[in-house]
C-alpha cells in the first residue's frame, strides 16, 4: 500500500477561495483504494462552516519550536466521503475570518503550517512515502524536508511533490524577515535556492527542494518556460524541465451533471437536450428581465473578473458585439473597473446584457445550463474549471488558446466535422470578436453542426478519475515501482 499525503491551504467542503480547494477536496476520493492511502492535512480555520468545525475529533497536541517562537500545534480529524482528513489548530494563524489577508502574516502562518504538517506525522503514525504540496502556501515543506527533518529517521526516505495551480502568486517577503520566521539557516537563502531578486520566495523553495514538480496542465508546463509565462522564474524551471509535468484538472461529475443537478430549471442529458437546455435558457432569460427568445444565441461568462481572464479584449468589443443577435449574461466579481464595465454595459443594452456583480454557486450552475456558448479569453490560463464545466452542460466554449483552454477545448473544424468548441491565439480584441462571430454563424447557419459539437463536448471525459490515474502513474514512478 502506497501512501500518501496532500497538504494544501484548502480543500472542499470545508474552506474555499478558488480551484485548488476542488482538486484537493475531490482528488484523493479517486485513487485506487486497494493500492493507494491518500490523507489530507489543512489548517482547522475558525471561518470554517459550523456544521464540520463540530464533527472534528481530537487527536493530540504539542508545542513547536519555529524560528523564535514555540507555538501550540492541535491536531483534529475527520473522515469525510472515504477521505481522512486532518486538521492543524493555532487560534493565533488561524482565527481570521478569512482563510488568507495580509501576505506578511500569511508567509508567517504558512510557515507554521508547513512545519507543523511534518511534524505531526509520526503522532498520528502515518509515514507517507510521497508528500504532494500545493502552491506556495506549502512551498516550504520540500525545504524543511531537506533540512532539519532529514536528520530524523522517519523522514529520510519521504519524497516530495509540488503542484504550482498559478505561478503568479509566489509567496515573498525580504530574506531578513523570512529567515526569522522560518529559522532556516542562511545558507538556503542564496540564489540557487530560496533567494529570488533579493526577496525569499517560498515557491521557488518548493521547485528547488522538490522531488517532482507538476502543474494543472501540459501546455501551461511548457508556457511557464518561456519569460512570458514564467514570472521570473522561468529559468529555473527550464533547469528543472525533467521533473515537471503537467496533469490537467477535472471536475466532480456528481456535482457537475445536467441530469441531476438540482440548481437548473430543467434536467437533460446527451439525449434531451435538444429539447430540454432551451427551457434553461428561457427561465434565465426571464428571471433576469432579458428578452424572453428562445432562439437568439446566448453567451455565458461565469469568472473572477481580473486581467488574468481577459476582459480588457471584452470591454474593447463590446459596444460591437452587442449590435450582433446576442445575449451576454456575466457572473461574478473582481477589480472594480471591471465590476463598472459590465454594470455600464447592462445599462447600456438593457435586455441584452446582464451584469450579475455577486457569486452565487446556483447561478453559476444555471449558466452553464443555459447558456449556448461560454466566452473565456484568458490571458493565461493554468488549467481553468469553467470550460470543462461549460463542455460537461453541453455548452460550447469560446477560448483563447493558453495552458488548459488548449489542452480541453479541440477548435470546430467544419471540413472535417470536428471540435468541442471554438478557439483563437493572439491575445487581441479583434481576433476574438471574429472567433465570436464565427461561432453565432455555425450556431444560426448550420444548427445540426452546432448540436453535433455538443454531442461530442458533453461526450468528453474531464472527470477525475483519469486524471487520478496520471498521478498514480507519476507515483509509481517516484517511489521506484
Amino acid at each position: 500500500m502506497k501512501k500518501i499525503m496532500f497538504v494544501a491551504s484548502e480543500a472542499v467542503p470545508f474552506i474555499k477561495t478558488g480551484g485548488l480547494a476542488d482538486v484537493v477536496g475531490a482528488l484523493p476520493k479517486c485513487f485506487d483504494k486497494e493500492y493507494f492511502d491518500v490523507r489530507v492535512i489543512i489548517p482547522k480555520y475558525q471561518c470554517m462552516k459550523e456544521e464540520f468545525k463540530n464533527q472534528l475529533q481530537y487527536v493530540a497536541h504539542f508545542y513547536m519550536d519555529i524560528g523564535y517562537r514555540n507555538e501550540y500545534v492541535g491536531i483534529l480529524e475527520l473522515e469525510y466521503e472515504g477521505i481522512h482528513f486532518y486538521f492543524i489548530d493555532n487560534e493565533y494563524y488561524f482565527s481570521g475570518y478569512r482563510p488568507y489577508g495580509d501576505i506578511r502574516f500569511d508567509l508567517e502562518k504558512f510557515a507554521f503550517f508547513s512545519k507543523a504538517a511534518l511534524s505531526i506525522l509520526p503522532v498520528i503514525d502515518f509515514k507517507p512515502d510521497i508528500i504532494h504540496c500545493h502552491d506556495w502556501q506549502t512551498g516550504l515543506i520540500p525545504v524543511y524536508l531537506k533540512d532539519q527533518f532529514q536528520l530524523g529517521d522517519f523522514y529520510r526516505e519521504i519524497k516530495s511533490v509540488i503542484t504550482i495551480h498559478n505561478l503568479r502568486f509566489q509567496g515573498t517577503w525580504d530574506v531578513k524577515t523570512v529567515r526569522e520566521i522560518t529559522g532556516l539557516p542562511d545558507y538556503f537563502f542564496t540564489p540557487d535556492k530560496l533567494e529570488a531578486y533579493k526577496d525569499a520566495n517560498y515557491l521557488k523553495g518548493g521547485i528547488v527542494f522538490a522531488d517532482a514538480i507538476t502543474t494543472v496542465s501540459n501546455t501551461y508546463a511548457e508556457e511557464i518556460k518561456t519569460e512570458f509565462y514564467g514570472e521570473k522564474l522561468d529559468g529555473l524551471l527550464r533547469a528543472r524541465a525533467n521533473s515537471l509535468r503537467g496533469i490537467v484538472n477535472g471536475i466532480d461529475y456528481d456535482e457537475y451533471n445536467p441530469a441531476t443537478d438540482p440548481y437548473i430549471t430543467k434536467t437533460y442529458d446527451a439525449k434531451t437536450f435538444r429539447k430540454e437546455k432551451i427551457k434553461n435558457k428561457t427561465a434565465l432569460q426571464r428571471d433576469l428581465g432579458l428578452e424572453t427568445d428562445p432562439k437568439k444565441m446566448m453567451i455565458g461568462v461565469v469568472s473572477r473578473l481580473t486581467d488574468q481572464k481577459g476582459f480588457d479584449l471584452v470591454s474593447y468589443i463590446m459596444d460591437e458585439l452587442c449590435q450582433d443577435q446576442v445575449q451576454i449574461v456575466i457572473l461574478g466579481t473582481g477589480e472594480e473597473h471591471y465590476e463598472n464595465m459590465f454594470r455600464h454595459f447592462a445599462w447600456k443594452y438593457n435586455g441584452k446584457v446582464s451584469a450579475n456583480i455577486y457569486y452565487d454557486e446556483a447561478m453559476s450552475h444555471r449558466i452553464y445550463a443555459s447558456a449556448d456558448a461560454f466566452l473565456m479569453p484568458s490571458l493565461f490560463e493554468p488549467c481553468g474549471l469553467s470550460q470543462l464545466m461549460s463542455l460537461r452542460y453541453g455548452t460550447l466554449p469560446i477560448v483563447r488558446e493558453t495552458g488548459g483552454l488548449k489542452d480541453t477545448v479541440e477548435p470546430y473544424n467544419e471540413f472535417e466535422n470536428s471540435g468541442t468548441g471554438f478557439s483563437f491565439k493572439n491575445f487581441n480584441a479583434h481576433e476574438m470578436l471574429a472567433t465570436i462571430r464565427y461561432a453565432e454563424k455555425v450556431y444560426y447557419d448550420k444548427k445540426r453542426e452546432w448540436n453535433k459539437m455538443v454531442d461530442r463536448a458533453m461526450a468528453r471525459d474531464y472527470s477525475w478519475n483519469s486524471s487520478a490515474k496520471q498521478y498514480e502513474e507519476m507515483y509509481n514512478w517516484l517511489i521506484g515501482y
